[in-house]
């Protein structure tokens, strides 16, 4: 049985991830901070599932998450770097604050999270035939391309592409797909209201191209997917 851990759930794309892998089968642990949305999810998932409130700032609460989804499910396979916590503000109206907690959510924690993820993927106490595994980032516009009045997120999206890119050059070779995705345009979540729904890209869609991601033959993975909506004014 896969283990799909998928850290910054919410409502929109975390959750549709959260729902497409189970669907496939696997067994996921959920990791954000909201627990009592955590383990409605859980519940309705049809696999087995772990909710791990954490708040991905601090890195203990990232130890005990993994800890737990390890008790309840076993080794992790797959992990979803989906966090992100920045203020859309420029650099003279962004605090060292709100700077430090878009790097401390963004890539410190997919940082952590990754390493736990791995130690799990490479252990020499699995049988060589179950090492191995995919991570996956969640990027935006902004990993490529800085965008005006958002100093936070481009950083952080920045340094989680770099992070990404490292990680697939070092962990390829041990047999760890690691895949960056590129966001390119707005995500229908629930929470957008708009007359123009094909503008944004239907977080299922996204959850399906992930999903591809995990499956992909050795042969031919990807290091980074550009997803965008399909409009002719885009």
């Amino acid at each position: 049985m896969t283990t799909a851990v998928i850290a910054g759930v919410g409502p929109g794309l975390g959750e549709s991830v959260a729902r497409r892998f189970a669907a496939e089968g696997c067994e996921i642990g959920l990791l954000a901070r909201s627990g009592d949305y955590l383990d409605e999810l859980a519940a309705d998932l049809p696999t087995e599932a772990v909710a791990a409130p954490a708040n991905l700032a601090e890195p203990a609460d990232i130890a005990a998450a993994f800890d737990r989804i390890r008790d309840g499910l076993g080794p992790v396979d797959v992990l979803v770097n989906h966090a992100s916590a920045a203020s859309w503000t420029g650099l003279q109206d962004t605090s060292l604050d709100a700077f430090d907690r878009a790097y401390e959510v963004g890539p410190r924690a997919d940082f952590l999270c990754s390493q736990a993820a791995v130690r799990d993927m490479l252990d020499e106490a699995r049988p060589a035939d179950e090492r191995g595994g995919t991570i996956i980032f969640t990027g935006a516009t902004t990993s490529v391309r800085g965008r005006e009045g958002a100093v936070g997120f481009s950083m952080a999206k920045f340094g989680s592409r770099g992070l990404a890119e490292s990680m697939a050059r070092e962990l390829g070779p041990e047999g760890v797909h690691v895949a960056h995705a590129v966001i390119d345009g707005g995500i229908l979540t629930p929470g957008v209201e708009t007359d123009t729904p094909e503008e944004y890209l239907d977080p299922d869609a996204i959850a399906d191209s992930y999903w591809h991601l995990v499956q992909q033959d050795r042969s031919a993975w990807t290091l980074e997917l550009d997803l965008r909506p399909h409009v002719e004014d885009f």
